[in-house]
C-alpha cells in the first residue's frame, strides 16, 4: 500500500512540473489552449490510477475475505482433534517436601 501512496503522490505532483511550461492559449474565446489540456490530461490520469488500485484494493479484499471464511471452517476439527493434546492432563502433580 505504501508503494501506491508514493505512486499516487507523483502523480499528482506531476502537475507542479508539466503545468508551469505549457502555454497559457490563444488570443480566442474559442482556443482553449494547451494549459487546460494539460490540466484535463493530467485529470483522467490520476482518475486511471485512481481506479485501477481501486480494482486492486478490492481484489486484496476478496482474497484476504476469502482466506478467514477458510480459516473459519476447520474449527470442528482444530476442537475435536487438536486441543485434546494441548490441555493438561486432568490429575494434578504433587510436590515433594
Amino acid at each position: 500500500l505504501e508503494e501506491w501512496r508514493n505512486d499516487m503522490n507523483e502523480e499528482i505532483d506531476l502537475i507542479n512540473q508539466i503545468l508551469p511550461t505549457a502555454p497559457a492559449g490563444g488570443d480566442t474565446e474559442c482556443d482553449v489552449g494547451r494549459k487546460a489540456m494539460v490540466i484535463r490530461s493530467w485529470i483522467r490520469s490520476v482518475l486511471r490510477k485512481v481506479l485501477h488500485y481501486k480494482a486492486q484494493h478490492h481484489r486484496l479484499l476478496d482474497e484476504a475475505a476469502t482466506t478467514l471464511e477458510l480459516a473459519a471452517l476447520p474449527k470442528d476439527i482444530v476442537i475435536e482433534n487438536v486441543l485434546p493434546f494441548l490441555e493438561l492432563p486432568s490429575y494434578t502433580f504433587e510436590v515433594e517436601g
